[in-house]
């Protein structure tokens, strides 16, 4: 019986250089398409966020300038965390600088959040902004209607906000603040104080103060907003 004839295998062919350059680009696109994603996304996140708490400021001071208020800028009194200097909450400091204060030496012990209908301690104020508080007051001509305004803004914005009259602001209304990392214009190692002064009630201007200014104090890295429920000190 005539032989079989015995067929050989096919040889495995090694990989050759071509090879691996044609195995190696889908991964080399795949991880260009994936940098083009990231540096698109944080492309996207910087010019939304407008660099940080810059371009919120910048929407706080054209809605207020818009509102027809006016934005005081101070840079933090020095040794603005001494609480010797205010040892009674009844007190008030020659280092205040601005009425009503913004920063400055202040009682050691804040006063409890919410909404009232009496003058409240400003020394215990302070600290309270010093946590990243707002408060917003307001003088004894300002009509009842514009009060109600004030006090349904409030209900808004409970947390880390306090609302009470200031007789001596007479037609007018304050929100005040204190910021951990200041403005340019005006600051020093512990920030700056922002006071914004307005003669009528307007939503929008006091939405842009709020959103850029409020829970950034010089001890908000400590306390957050669900620390400053009303009822809490």
């Amino acid at each position: 019986m005539a032989e079989k004839p015995r067929v050989k295998a096919p040889k495995k062919r090694g990989a050759t250089k071509s090879d691996e350059g044609r195995d190696k680009r889908p991964l080399l696109v795949l991880g260009a398409i994936a940098l083009t994603a990231v540096v698109v996304a944080g492309g996207f996140f910087l010019l939304g966020s407008g660099g940080g708490s810059g371009s919120s400021s910048d929407d706080a001071r054209a809605a207020l300038t818009s509102a027809g208020c006016n934005l005081e800028v101070k840079a933090a009194a020095l040794n603005s965390s001494d609480h010797s200097d205010s040892p009674d909450p009844d007190k008030t400091s020659a280092r205040w600088n601005t009425d009503p204060p913004t920063s400055g030496p202040h009682y050691g012990v804040t006063l409890i959040y919410g909404s009232y209908t009496e003058p409240v301690q400003l020394s215990r104020v302070l600290h309270n902004l010093e946590h990243g508080a707002v408060y917003v007051l307001y003088g004894d001509d300002v009509p009842d209607s514009t009060v109600a305004q004030l006090q349904t803004f409030y209900n808004a914005h409970k947390n880390g906000t306090i609302l009470a009259p200031y007789p001596k602001l007479g037609d007018k209304i304050a929100m005040g603040a204190w910021l951990a990392d200041g403005l340019p214009e005006a600051s020093s190692d512990r920030g700056s104080g922002v006071l914004a002064t307005c003669t009528k009630f307007d939503e929008a201007a006091f939405d842009a103060y709020f959103d850029a200014f409020q829970f950034k104090g010089p001890e908000s890295a400590f306390i957050g907003p669900s620390d400053m429920r009303p009822g809490q000190n």
